[in-house]
């Protein structure tokens, strides 16, 4: 199977991804709401690319109130409901999401920049959406959990501490431990280019110290100080930034094995 993340919109580079005849596993943030090397994505096509920029940079620097009041100046009078126009336009980007995964198999789950119940409704036929579940896959058993950590600005695709830790608690035993965040361990979580330190999840950290997994993968931070990590026996990866790189990871029983789309 072949793993990837942090898909933002790039409907041509599924496509290719199918092309190879492998189940696709996706970790998330299929949406693209801000590039924030390019401001292009959702926010841009509502608010303008100079907001998109702006309210990157506020995030980039963990400001989510200053990514706020960028939006808000934004809207001004306009009269808009923003949350309902970016579900338009990510309900877009699923269908061409969809129409790109004609063809394939594979797992999904949602990223923090999802909306998950529409990521579901637009899954092809072929791909199961399978936030909170154990699937047994190539002889390998495999947990899933799903979505970003909780903010202020109260985003569809975060999943609460508690609520992560109580879908770990039915996943001790699993080979492979699949999520969209990284565990709370700073070099996984530091971004490199933006110098920020990313969340990472304490109740993940907790879970594969505890129970030591053979494998941990993950996405949502696009430039890690670290991609690779050794929890004990756990081997923890972030599968990489698909969006950016075409990187993906192919996972079976003898191990990992690091590809590309070239």
């Amino acid at each position: 199977m072949l793993v990837v993340s942090d898909v933002h919109d790039s409907p041509h580079a599924l496509a290719r991804l199918v092309e190879l005849g492998e189940t696709i596993v996706i970790l998330g943030d299929l949406a693209n709401l801000a590039d924030y090397r390019t401001g292009d994505g959702a926010v841009a096509e509502i608010l303008g690319r100079e907001t998109s920029i702006q309210s990157g940079r506020a995030r980039g620097r963990g400001d989510f109130q200053g990514m706020r009041d960028v939006w808000l100046r934004a809207v001004g009078d306009r009269g808009i409901d923003v949350r309902r126009e970016i579900d338009l336009v990510v309900t877009r980007q699923y269908r061409a999401m969809a129409e790109a995964l004609q063809g394939g198999t594979g797992l999904v789950i949602h990223g923090n920049v999802d909306r998950p119940e529409l990521l579901r409704k637009h899954l092809p036929e072929g791909f199961r959406f399978v936030h909170g579940e154990v699937v047994d896959m190539e002889g390998l058993s495999i947990g899933f959990v799903g979505g970003g950590l909780p903010t202020f600005l109260d985003e569809a695709g975060n999943t609460a501490d508690e609520e992560f830790a109580e879908l770990l608690a039915g996943m001790a035993g699993v080979d492979v431990l699949c999520t969209h965040v990284p565990p709370a361990i700073r070099p996984l979580r530091f971004d490199v280019i933006t110098g920020r330190e990313e969340r990472g999840s304490v109740p993940l950290a907790d879970f594969i110290r505890r129970h030591q997994p053979r494998l941990h993968l993950h996405g949502d931070v696009h430039q890690p100080q670290a991609t690779t990590w050794r929890v004990g026996r756990t081997r923890v990866l972030n599968v990489g930034y698909f969006r950016a790189t075409g990187r993906f990871i192919r996972v079976d029983r003898t191990g990992v094995t690091p590809g590309g789309l070239g």
